[in-house]
């Protein structure tokens, strides 16, 4: 196998393997909060408790990856070029 032939092979594998975890899970963790839709911060005695609500993922947690955010946006456009025009109503007589 020559080089840009498994270049290219990779580069196949690991789109395909994006597009499929999108398809699946459309949702990741927050890359700010780690999904836990809220920071930790130390009281004055050293002990963990719980901070702001993340402003990111709104404190769920989750966000949709980039890729689902893509596919989206393609999808609505697409959508929204090939509708069919509204009918005008023949009268009736």
């Amino acid at each position: 196998m020559t080089f840009p032939l498994l270049a290219s092979a990779c580069l196949v594998a690991v789109t395909l393997g994006y597009a499929s975890l999108c398809a699946g899970s459309p949702f990741g963790n927050c890359r700010k909060c780690r999904g836990m839709g809220h920071k930790l911060k130390t009281d004055r005695k050293g002990r963990l408790k719980r901070g702001k609500d993340c402003r990111r993922c709104d404190g769920h947690g989750k966000r949709i990856r980039i890729g689902r955010h893509l596919y989206n946006l393609w999808l609505h456009t697409y959508r929204d070029g090939t509708t069919a025009p509204a009918r005008k109503p023949t009268p009736k007589g």
